[in-house]
């Protein structure tokens, strides 16, 4: 079987809703991780062979099939070049990596880009839900009633099932969030995350700048500040701090064979090792992620103590405790630059988001091995294994 490769990784820094980033239209934010994936490789924009774009909210500016739209806005890319968009929930990019390497490993193709996009100042969350149910058009179909009944699907729910199941306490989720906001911070100032993100021009009150530090970032975070956030439910014990902040961005991954990396003279990143999914309990939902790492692992052939680093998505700071908890893994390996909670969540362009982190952290530090997984709507998750090289 072909081995699949990345070659470049990018992301846009992320935007706070209704900050930087609320001016540009979702196409065009999408569009510009496309052009910098070709321009920042060097491949002959003729030679991509499909791009695969992750999109959840697909209503609005993002609907009329949103990585189509990208394709076609991009500055680079043909328009003879193919794309699709997939919903996986907040899996989706990294499913779409999944994608192009599946696409890859089998021979169908050679060279893909994965893709994902999230403007959530301009495609509220959930309004191709709400808008529909305004007019009596509601998602939860009658065999769902009958299997689930009067279960309400929620993701805040499962956060907060996990923290009961688990023992979590409220202080040991601040003081999770606490430690993203300040391994972001120090990642920042430090320069680690300027190989992977793409500089945006917005336009704002002062005039024409660049966006290109993640804005959701609180560089001053205290454990006092962060304690104080209202909870999400009286009984519960999560609050808006931690859990991952609303976030406007988008992210590619260039994925290629070897006989692709030889034709157009490319330069590996990593080597794609294990690609898993799995669905569990569509109730808790975002637990398994859990039990897809232990799949992935198993199927890899390696041990926890064998990976370098982890991303674990930072849906709220439950799912990666509770990570943490199942797994054995070092704590210390863990999200090593933040996450979502400090950098933000732009649903469909997370997952290659969190590969443009990991493949360049990995890099940065000289490590070898790499595992990335995302919680999802209805009980599923990702795993993704990459060797740096």
């Amino acid at each position: 079987m072909t081995t699949a490769y990345i070659v470049e990784a990018v992301r846009t820094a992320g935007g706070r809703r209704g900050g930087r980033l609320a001016g540009v239209h979702p196409v065009d934010l999408l569009a510009k991780s496309l052009d910098a994936i070709v321009e920042r490789s060097g491949i002959d924009p003729a030679a991509i062979d499909d791009v695969v774009t992750g999109c959840v909210s697909q209503a609005g500016e993002q609907a009329m099939q949103v990585g189509r739209m990208g394709v076609l806005a991009s500055k680079l890319l043909p328009q003879s070049t193919p794309a699709v968009t997939i919903d996986r929930q907040c899996g989706s990019s990294q499913q779409a990596i999944q994608f192009a390497a599946q696409a890859v490993m089998s021979g169908t193709q050679d060279v893909v880009i994965a893709s994902g996009v999230e403007s959530m100042t301009r495609v509220p969350m959930g309004s191709n839900v709400t808008l529909h149910m305004k007019e009596g058009l509601y998602a939860k179909a009658a065999g769902l009633e009958e299997k689930f009944p009067g279960i309400n699907f929620s993701q805040f729910m499962g956060a907060e099932m996990i923290v009961k199941k688990h023992g979590f306490t409220k202080d040991e989720l601040d003081r999770f969030a606490l430690s993203s906001h300040q391994k972001a911070t120090a990642a920042t100032k430090a320069g680690a995350f300027e190989r992977e993100i793409v500089v945006v021009e917005v336009e704002t009150a002062e005039g024409t700048q660049f966006h290109a530090i993640d804005e959701g970032i609180r560089f001053d975070a205290t454990l006092e500040g962060i304690a104080g956030v209202k909870l999400i439910s009286p009984d519960g014990a999560l609050t808006a701090a931690s859990a991952s902040q609303i976030c406007d961005g988008s992210s590619a991954v260039l994925v290629v064979s070897e006989a692709a990396l030889k034709a157009h003279d490319l330069t590996p990143l990593a080597r794609i090792h294990n690609l898993t999914v799995t669905a569990g309990d569509p109730v808790i939902m975002l637990e398994e992620p859990l039990f897809a790492t232990d799949r992935a692992l198993q199927r890899a052939g390696l041990s926890i103590d064998d990976i370098d680093l982890f991303e674990v998505n930072e849906a709220f700071a439950s799912v990666p405790l509770a990570w943490l908890k199942h797994t054995g893994a070092d704590p210390e390996k863990l999200n090593v630059n933040g996450g979502a909670i400090a950098l933000g969540h732009p649903l469909g362009a997370s997952g290659t988001k969190l590969m443009a982190t990991l493949v360049h952290a990995l890099r940065a530090r000289g490590k070898k091995y790499g595992l990335q997984t995302m919680c999802e709507g209805g009980g599923v998750a990702n795993v993704t294994i990459i060797e740096a090289l």
